[in-house]
């Protein structure tokens, strides 16, 4: 099977997740949109959907799916979202498409954290991914040196030759030569930088569920036995 055919079978099994009658979280991301388009199959069944990004917003409403203001619509039953790492215990290295302060912010209102992902985002230790790192414009240079007394090196994410701008109105710094070994604590240090909006490290909000899509089937990684940061 392809990159895309797993996605797409890691997508579709999240729909079991789903309960009906309940608001959800709805994150971002090429699988997160195979889910997104999955869900047409059981439109009647979510009555509203909290989003992490523009982009997202645009495909659930295309869909007939009402899109929630997250700071109105309370505890979400479940947040649905992919990753671009995932290491044995939950934790996670997310913002490859630069929303992971939203993400952040709709993952910590769910009672529960599925991921979708192919088998090729697992890991043994999470780093090989460059970290994205949102913050302020004016603090990227700073933060870059930052890194760079840790061993990293961090770079402007640039579209079209300009700095990437998130739907927060902040710039992305793509951090590599990394090894996070104790994701929670590479997250509680960078968070408390000023001019960091947030890092891309989700430890405080792990991942309880992990749906793989592999050659055999969809693999189940249930994290709940390792207890979440904090």
């Amino acid at each position: 099977m392809t990159p895309d055919e797993l996605k797409t079978q890691a997508a579709h099994a999240a729909l079991d997740y789903v309960p009906g009658g309940a608001v959800i979280g709805v994150g971002t991301g090429s699988t997160v949109n195979k889910f997104i388009d999955a869900l047409a199959r059981i439109r009647e069944r979510v009555p509203g959907a909290v989003s992490s990004s523009e982009a997202s917003t645009a495909r659930l409403k295309a869909l007939g799916i009402p899109v929630l203001d997250c700071s109105a619509a309370g505890e979400l039953a479940v947040y649905i979202d992919g990753a671009d790492e995932i290491d044995p215990r939950g934790y996670l290295i997310k913002g490859g498409g630069g929303a992971l302060t939203r993400e952040k912010i709709v993952a910590a209102q769910a009672r529960r954290f599925v991921c979708i992902a192919d088998a090729s985002k697992l890991v043994e230790t999470l780093g090989a991914f460059p970290l994205p790192v949102e913050v302020i414009p004016m603090a990227a240079g700073r933060v870059a040196r930052q890194f760079a007394r840790m061993g990293g090196q961090a770079v402007l994410r640039l579209r079209d030759g300009r700095p990437f701008v998130t739907d927060n109105g902040q710039h992305i710094l793509d951090v590599s030569g990394l090894r996070i070994a104790d994701p929670p604590a590479l997250e509680a240090e960078v968070n408390q930088w000023p001019g960091v909006v947030t890092v891309g490290v989700f430890a405080r909000q792990k991942a309880d569920l992990c749906l793989v899509g592999q050659e055999r089937g969809i693999r189940v990684l249930d994290y709940t036995s390792f207890s979440k940061a904090g």
